[in-house]
């Protein structure tokens, strides 16, 4: 329901009103949630807003022609509604946010004044403060290509084209330690070192599940092997299972050598570069046209 019922514009247009905020928070996961400004907790289509939340809202700033809006969501922590563990997880990355104003004698009386998506968040003293970025916040982002020495596809992509199913180059692993700086001491993945460094980790259960990493680090050392985390500190995650796939650091010469899929690179590694360009001419150089990478 985006629009106004003649109804609540009738109670609009009185000499006083009884109305609120109210949001309702979609995760990419498919959970949604409903929170209010409200003393008390509201029914809005089928869905119940939580006042415990301390949901508030800031000045929102509506701008003319493309310039992204700009607003914020302030929130108290809770255990049972946002997380600080959940937030940490990347669970509330790129939520859908719908903002509404409701009639909270009739909450049957509500509308849409408008749909954002989770920016920024940060975090302190047990209090979130989130940046919504209005639908024209995607006209702000660059687009296109980039061309570049390395690929800037997605190892195991439509565009990239390699099975990662294919034996030896995905796993599955148990946690069975966790310590300082995001290391995981691993168990079930059998691999030299390195292999799985630069790539994607899925978590299958625990306090992660259902969210991705990068890894950074896979050092081996005798029996004992690690990954280490992109995020760095991590939850306790002992026991927790997870998938991951072979990493890939975008080169041509790691396409061709550990990939064999030189044929799909994304890349331009025959381009010049700002070295070559810029170079001086000298005796013994050969500028004939040939690759740069046999």
């Amino acid at each position: 329901m985006s629009g106004y019922t003649q109804d609540f514009l009738d109670h609009l247009d009185g000499t006083a009103t009884t109305v609120c905020h109210c949001w309702r928070v979609t995760r990419r996961d498919g959970l949604v949630l409903g929170f209010t400004d409200h003393d008390r907790p509201l029914i809005i289509d089928g869905l119940t807003c939580e006042p415990r939340s301390g949901f508030t809202a800031s000045e929102t700033r509506s701008t003319v022609g493309l310039a992204p809006d700009a607003s914020d969501i302030e929130g108290a922590l809770s255990s049972e509604a946002i997380t600080e563990a959940d937030i940490a997880a990347g669970r509330y990355d790129g939520a859908r946010v719908e903002t509404l104003l409701v009639n909270w004698a009739e909450p049957q009386q509500f509308a849409l004044l408008r749909t954002a998506a989770f920016g920024t968040i940060t975090r302190s003293d047990g209090r979130f403060k989130v940046e919504l970025e209005g639908l024209a916040a995607a006209l702000d982002r660059p687009t296109g290509r980039v061309y570049r020495k390395t690929c800037d596809a997605e190892l195991g992509d439509a565009r990239c084209r390699f099975d990662t199913g294919q034996t030896g180059f995905s796993g599955q692993g148990t946690v069975t330690a966790v310590r300082d700086g995001g290391r995981l001491v691993i168990s079930g993945l059998e691999a030299d070192a390195g292999w799985f460094e630069l790539g994607q980790l899925t978590w299958v259960d625990g306090p992660l599940a259902g969210t991705s990493d990068r890894v950074t680090g896979h050092p081996v050392s005798g029996s004992e092997a690690e990954l280490t985390l992109g995020r760095g500190a991590v939850p306790e995650l002992a026991g927790a299972a997870f998938e991951v796939v072979a990493g890939c650091d975008k080169r041509f010469a790691t396409c061709r050598q550990k990939f064999a899929n030189q044929l799909n690179f994304q890349g331009f590694p025959h381009m010049p570069g700002n070295d070559a360009a810029y170079a001086y001419v000298r005796d013994g150089i050969e500028f004939d046209g040939g690759p740069l990478v046999p």
